[in-house]
């Protein structure tokens, strides 16, 4: 699961080698919920192989925040550190390979990483990064148009186009799927003006 740290911070394997015992490799089935809207979050998970998402139910609608592909680390990071009721669901997209390593021993690993010179600095690096990103969705999602958006994941993100199914792109829109249809025919015959 902390294999993506590996390539950011070699440095640190001693580190992540000493915890890979404790994870757990997980071959689930597209639909696979990680972790429920309401409860806490107990587990980081890493993806080898695969796609999650991101979600929150409104009013029965589900709202899709975000997407995560290979070599990519997730939780409800809130519920996670504060041992609240996590705000989100996870869930698998596509049959995927995961890694969980549980709450206790990611406390005990960011511990031992406390006393690491220079980790501080790392992790604030790392929650910049991520930081940075949420606040550009945020920023889209006011400003941008449903086309506008969905043109910014064709130029910017295209796996999320090839790989994810519809319903939950338009849901990462906030639109429906037909209008989500309508959105990619005036694409195609390039009525579409930005």
């Amino acid at each position: 699961m902390l294999f993506h740290f590996r390539n950011i911070f070699p440095q640190l394997n001693p580190y992540w080698d000493k915890y890979l015992p404790f994870q757990k490799r997980l071959e689930i089935p597209p639909k696979t919920i990680l972790l429920d809207e309401g409860k806490v979050s107990e587990n980081y998970f890493f993806i080898e192989k695969g796609c999650v998402r991101l979600y929150f139910n409104n009013n029965g609608s589900d709202n899709t925040v975000q997407f995560f592909f290979e070599n990519e680390g997730l939780t409800s990071l809130d519920s996670f550190l504060n041992n609240t009721p996590s705000a989100f669901s996870i869930e698998t997209i596509e049959p995927s390979v995961i890694y969980q390593l549980p709450k206790k021993h990611v406390n005990k690993l960011m511990e031992e990483l406390n006393n690491e010179p220079g980790f501080t600095k790392m992790m604030m690096q790392v929650m910049s990064t991520r930081q940075t990103h949420y606040i550009n969705e945020f920023v889209s999602i006011i400003r941008d148009t449903p086309e506008q958006r969905y043109q910014n994941l064709l130029n910017n993100k295209p796996h999320i186009i090839q790989r994810v199914p519809q319903h939950y792109i338009a849901s990462y829109l906030g639109v429906s799927t037909v209008h989500l249809s309508r959105i990619k025919s005036k694409l195609a015959k390039g009525k579409l003006h930005f």
